[in-house]
């Protein structure tokens, strides 16, 4: 007799896109069933706060850039007044920075130090933070502009660099009649800040409660993230599917060029490579130096004591050993 269903909530970043699809792949192909999980995927969205969902129990699983769960374990934060919160990082998802500078390419700015005195769009948050590390290492002052939620004053000359995820914003001004050879892109996991991104994270208790439920959670969700990039059509069905219910605007056109640059981010690239779902002690350190630079950590915690997925118990079949 098949075991129970255990029952858990992921909170995402943000609204169903195809920077969520192995998630959602996962879900659509019974994956998290057959690992013995009743799955709820809630959406993200700028009211939702992945790490507040974990604290207070609406959750058990986030996903959230390497960077926000060391804050949270580490407290302190960009306000000083942050209470550490006991994340346990499970699995690394992107494991190259996706964020870059966009800039056009007749504007003279051939370089990053260029941009010293120029008008340069950035996000709040985490997304600010290789901005502040590279200026701060080159030593230059560009005008901070806060950067909404489109490129529109980049395209109307508000700015002289915008900020761009390579799966999305960059193909949103690809699609604005741009063309490649009228922009100039700076990556900053090339300029020797490659912050690792999206992540699978729980509570401390969580996993000293139900290792066996989090290592289910974690291999459904990889299993999902391999099916969605062995069967792009089908996983952007299937995120469409998602977008259309909670009605987010659609255009699978976009959604085919994100998760084809996830599949860039996520799987390895060369023979050294971090396999999908590992995180690199080396990224890791990189991330604590920086973080501790900016003054946004104090005491980061050890690497064994954050990263966790290597402590979790060997894969079952299913939950409860059921076939």
């Amino acid at each position: 007799m098949a075991a129970e269903l255990k029952h858990a909530a992921l909170v995402l970043q943000w609204q169903p896109q195809a920077q969520f699809a192995g998630f959602y792949v996962a879900q659509a192909k019974g994956f998290y069933r057959e690992a013995g999980v009743d799955m709820t995927l809630i959406p993200g969205g700028q009211d939702v706060v992945p790490s507040r969902l974990l604290a207070d129990g609406r959750a058990q699983f986030a996903t959230m850039f390497l960077a926000t769960g060391l804050e949270r374990r580490a407290g302190n934060g960009r306000d000083g007044k942050e209470k550490p919160l006991p994340v346990a990082h499970l699995a690394q998802l992107v494991q190259r920075s996706a964020l870059m500078l966009v800039v056009r390419a007749n504007s003279g700015i051939n370089s990053p130090r260029d941009l010293d005195g120029k008008r340069v769009g950035l996000w709040d948050n985490e997304f600010g933070l290789q901005p502040r590390a590279l200026f701060e290492r080159l030593g230059i002052h560009p005008r901070i502009i806060p950067q909404s939620s489109t490129l529109t004053l980049f395209l109307l000359g508000g700015v002289d660099a915008a900020s761009a995820m390579w799966y999305n914003e960059y193909h949103t001004l690809l699609a604005s009649g741009l063309d490649r050879k009228d922009l100039r892109v700076f990556f900053y996991r090339d300029l020797d800040l490659n912050f690792p991104e999206d992540g699978i994270y729980t509570l401390d208790k969580t996993l000293a409660s139900d290792p066996s439920l989090c290592r289910a959670v974690v291999d459904a969700s990889l299993r999902g993230w391999e099916y969605a990039f062995a069967h792009p059509e089908e996983a952007l069905d299937i995120v469409l599917a998602q977008m259309r219910a909670a009605h987010v605007p659609v255009s699978r056109a976009h959604q085919r060029f994100m998760l084809a640059r996830m599949r860039d981010v996520m799987l390895p690239q060369t023979p050294g490579d971090p396999p999908l779902g590992t995180l690199a002690r080396t990224d890791y350190e990189l991330m604590v130096r920086n973080l501790a630079h900016l003054g946004l950590i104090k005491n980061a915690p050890s690497f064994e004591s954050f990263s966790r997925g290597g402590a979790l118990p060997p894969s079952p079949t299913m939950l409860g050993g059921a076939k």
